[in-house]
């Protein structure tokens, strides 16, 4: 029997791109405020409903017979104002879902952080999941809260759930776009997908931090325990694809 996956934000860059690769491995329910779009998204052989995470029995709705949620839904703008959207988007629609999923039997919760809740380390240090958290913007600091809720849920409610921290997700088009400062942080789609398959799959886990880049010669993440943890081999490396030397390489 197929395991059932429900991906919050799932018509987004990050959820739709994993929501086709997942739709021939397992029973997908897409959830967004908007419905998929065949025509700019492409087909899947997925359920889609449109829910607004802020209202909390739409969210016990959309978990209803679901095995595990991925919760992606968020605004990732690192300059998004707290009032305006970071309360309703990141802090309320995450501790709904973790609510929902609970009273809803899910057997496991993969909350999307972010890099940016240890982006006020310098640049020169490695962050290991054992670290402090240290946001440098207040998007960050939602992402905190949503890292507390799922270890008071994994450890209070008994949900089993796992913190993806995500690096500088970014497609080949987009290269053109991307900033080298974020270059150690680089996370290549298919690594990315490849990472929430073993965060599906990988049994009796009831609370990790995992980490979500590339194998990029440069980690500003450190991936030993993720890659441990869940059998993660992540294969491009950022400096190679832009050609660019690591800081303790380049010539004095």
């Amino acid at each position: 029997m197929q395991t059932k996956i429900l991906i919050t934000g799932g018509c987004g860059k990050i959820g739709s791109y994993f929501a086709k690769y997942a739709a021939d491995k397992y029973q997908v329910r897409v959830v967004d405020k908007v419905a998929w779009d065949t025509p700019k998204l492409g087909s899947i052989s997925a359920e889609s409903m449109v829910v607004d995470l802020q209202d909390r029995a739409e969210c016990r709705k959309a978990c209803e017979d679901m095995d595990v949620v991925i919760h992606l839904a968020a605004d990732a703008d690192p300059e998004a104002d707290f009032y305006d959207s970071l309360l309703g988007n990141n802090v309320i629609a995450t501790h709904n879902m973790f609510r929902a999923a609970k009273d809803a039997g899910c057997k496991r919760f993969i909350f999307a952080s972010s890099a940016h809740v240890v982006s006020a380390y310098p640049a020169d240090i490695q962050i290991d999941s054992g670290m402090a958290v240290r946001p440098k913007n207040v998007y960050g600091a939602t992402k905190c809260f949503g890292e507390a809720l799922a270890a008071y849920f994994a450890y209070t409610e008994g949900l089993p759930s796992i913190v993806l921290r995500i690096g500088a997700y970014i497609f080949p088009e987009e290269y053109n776009l991307f900033s080298l400062e974020e270059i150690d942080a680089f996370l290549d789609p298919d690594d990315f997908n490849q990472l929430l398959v073993r965060c599906v799959e990988t049994p009796d886990i009831k609370f990790a931090t995992a980490h979500a880049i590339s194998n990029n010669r440069y980690k500003r993440l450190e991936l030993g325990e993720t890659r441990e943890m869940f059998g993660y081999q992540p294969k491009a490396d950022a400096f190679e694809i832009f050609n660019v030397l690591p800081r303790a390489e380049k010539a004095p």
